[in-house]
């Protein structure tokens, strides 16, 4: 998502002459990356995203410096299900057969243009990718019209970035803004001492709030694809936080420190009225993070990342080679 979100980006910019969009449009069998996986060669030749571990990206950069010059959209299918696969003079080994759309585009295409309103207004966006056509002028990227696609065209549903909020701005917090910066995370950084919450502190941050505790929730106003994680360090500011969160349908809500504790800030909520039903405590991760023997600042800001990518996922975390399905649904 960081990589698409940088790509519309460079899309928009004033600096971004032509280019050329590398779109993996279908898969077969295996592949590193997934459908809708793209990489963007600039004029200037600089290149956002990716495709492929690197498998292709070469033989990729070689055919959009022509489709460049061109003008002319191609479809590249690489095929590497042969045992004795070694295509490029890498032997892959993969065992998949990939179809990659490139197309020229102009500067502010169309579909960019509202896919960076709809990212600010966190609403989906999807694009129909036309990979098989008898005329090259219909490969390529444009808004989608309809849920379905006809045969050769690949929708591909956008979702806006997932936005995390870290309510409390302790030096704990530096390591997990900029880790989830890392995995394109909009971050929004909550605390109710002004001293705390700066762009000094946190250069990666999108958003800094400043309020008293019992305000702070409603000021972020999180919605439902929002990642929450309360980490104040002062128990009189993490009461009324998860007072106010508990309710929200939040894509995940963590709580950092001891499950005594924890135990202790629900206790206080259901004497003061607060309804903790079932489905209330469980959307509680607390202690928040996955079991890693973290200690040091990042590595909880591991941990708990590690645990939101796993709650978005619907995965379990445990170790891929224990996994008898496919990694990639």
């Amino acid at each position: 998502m960081k990589a698409t979100a940088a790509i519309v980006s460079a899309l928009l910019s004033p600096a971004t002459g032509d280019s050329v969009l590398a779109t993996l449009a279908t898969v077969a069998g295996s592949s590193y990356r997934r459908p809708g996986a793209r990489l963007l060669l600039k004029n200037d030749g600089c290149r956002l995203g990716s495709i492929s571990g690197g498998c292709w990206e070469e033989d990729v950069l070689v055919r959009a410096r022509r489709v460049l010059a061109t003008g002319t959209a191609e479809t590249v299918v690489y095929d590497t299900t042969s045992e004795n696969d070694h295509v490029w003079g890498v032997g892959l080994g993969c065992h998949g057969v990939v179809r990659v759309v490139l197309e020229k585009l102009p500067p502010r295409p169309a579909w960019a243009v509202t896919l960076a309103a709809n990212f600010a207004a966190r609403r989906s966006t999807p694009l129909a990718v036309t990979h098989t056509a008898a005329d090259c002028a219909h490969l390529g990227t444009r808004l989608a019209t309809a849920p379905t696609a006809d045969a050769g065209v690949f929708i591909d549903l956008i979702r806006p970035p997932t936005a995390l909020v870290i309510f409390g701005a302790g030096d704990d917090a530096q390591p997990l803004a900029r880790l989830a910066d890392e995995l394109g995370w909009p971050v929004t950084v909550a605390d109710p001492r002004a001293a705390f919450a700066t762009a000094e502190r946190f250069p990666t941050a999108r958003r800094l709030v400043v309020a008293p505790a019992a305000d702070l929730v409603n000021r972020v106003a999180p919605d439902a694809a929002t990642l929450a994680v309360v980490m104040t360090h002062h128990y009189v500011h993490d009461v009324p936080l998860l007072r106010d969160l508990l309710p929200r349908p939040l894509a995940y809500l963590g709580l950092l420190g001891p499950k005594k504790r924890a135990e202790r800030i629900l206790v206080d909520l259901a004497r003061d009225g607060l309804a903790l039903t079932p489905e209330l405590r469980a959307r509680l991760h607390a202690p928040v993070g996955l079991d890693l023997g973290a200690d040091s600042p990042a590595q909880v800001a591991l941990a708990i990342l590690a645990e939101m990518q796993a709650t978005l996922s619907g995965r379990d975390a445990r170790p891929l080679r224990e996994r008898t399905r496919p990694i990639h649904g």
